[in-house]
């Protein structure tokens, strides 16, 4: 991609356990690297292995998987908050290692959590940050009045921060993103602990970001977020990448259509035989209680199913369908959810 804003090659990190206790939690140090990461032998936790990504200028990107996956270690390293093990990243040509504060310039970053100054307005956040950027405080100001207004808070330019909402203090920190113009933004679970209505108003806010030519890469296990937001995804599971594509093309990969479970009274693996031979069905496992099968056929094939768990001596507790969706590629290709 000659025009790729965002470049990493073999990108690489392992923690050691004992780092992973005694730093768990504090700044620049991800919480997932002790969850879902796959943990080697003498201790160390392997939070990405070897990943290669390419975004384009003015993609809105996304990496979709569930805690643990190394989505946010992957932030933290473009963000120069994390050191790699190996492998290399740059950011719009400069390099997360050899030069971060170039890296800190051309980057606007919207944490997991809003961490605003709580001693300080809503408009005092954002000029302060500014300062940081060299931006002086007569044009942080002018430009911190029109993102507040542009992000529908001016109202609330005098606040303190702790009589924000929610959903306001995530648009103040997209704000203080902002404010010093970078080519590059990143999104870490921008939604996580939204209402429903302020997540659909976030959204929103992010398409006019991306209409506006910005790159955006943001991070997230909500399946109907990278769905409605990013030209590209790439699914990420303990560090590795396993598909990456358009929303689109990704979920006409699903296997087989809609993913229908069945929850059984006791799991029999001669149920799933039966139930393979059945018309419409191209596969079936069993998974405990659980018979995950496949059909082209949709919901037209659960009487077959119900009664092939019947011919085996064997009640049916639950049903559930999915249409081919991301969450049903990527349960196909990690055999579990999403969240």
């Amino acid at each position: 991609m000659p025009n790729a804003a965002i470049r990493t090659e073999r990108l690489r990190k392992v923690y050691t356990m004992s780092v992973a206790k005694t730093a768990r939690g504090a700044p620049g140090i991800p919480m997932e690297m002790s969850r879902g990461a796959p943990e080697r032998p003498g201790g160390e936790v392997v939070a990405l292995d070897s990943l290669d990504l390419q975004i384009e200028s003015g993609e809105f990107f996304g990496l979709l998987g569930p805690n643990g996956a190394g989505k946010t270690t992957t932030i933290g390293i473009c963000t120069t908050r994390v050191i790699p093990t190996s492998g290399t990243a740059v950011i719009e040509g400069a390099d997360v290692r050899a030069q971060p504060t170039l890296v800190r310039q051309r980057i606007g970053v919207v944490p997991q959590r809003p961490n605003p100054d709580s001693s300080l307005n809503v408009r005092e956040n954002l000029v302060f940050h500014a300062a940081y950027f060299g931006i002086a405080r007569a044009v942080a100001t002018s430009r911190a009045t029109a993102l507040l207004d542009k992000l529908g808070i001016l109202d609330k330019a005098e606040a303190k921060v702790n009589q924000l909402s929610g959903g306001q203090q995530q648009r103040l920190m997209i704000a203080r993103a902002l404010i010093h113009e970078p080519g590059v933004i990143f999104l870490d679970e921008p939604t996580v602990g939204l209402d429903p209505q302020a997540r659909i108003d976030l959204w929103t806010i992010l398409r006019e970001l991306h209409a506006q030519g910005r790159t955006s890469v943001m991070t997230t296990h909500y399946m109907e977020e990278a769905d409605q937001l990013c030209d590209r995804v790439a699914i990420v599971d303990q560090g590795r990448l396993l598909a990456i594509d358009t929303p689109a093309a990704l979920k006409a990969r699903a296997p087989g259509g809609t993913m229908i479970d069945l929850v059984l009274d006791v799991g029999d693996e001669s149920i799933a035989a039966a139930v393979r031979a059945i018309p419409g069905v191209s596969s079936a496992t069993l998974r405990g209680n659980t018979l995950r099968a496949y059909s082209d056929r949709g919901g037209e094939v659960i009487a077959a199913l119900v009664a092939a768990a019947a011919g085996q001596g064997r009640a049916v507790r639950d049903i559930h369908l999915a249409p081919p969706s991301l969450e049903t590629l990527f349960i196909s290709l990690t055999g579990r959810q999403l969240t």
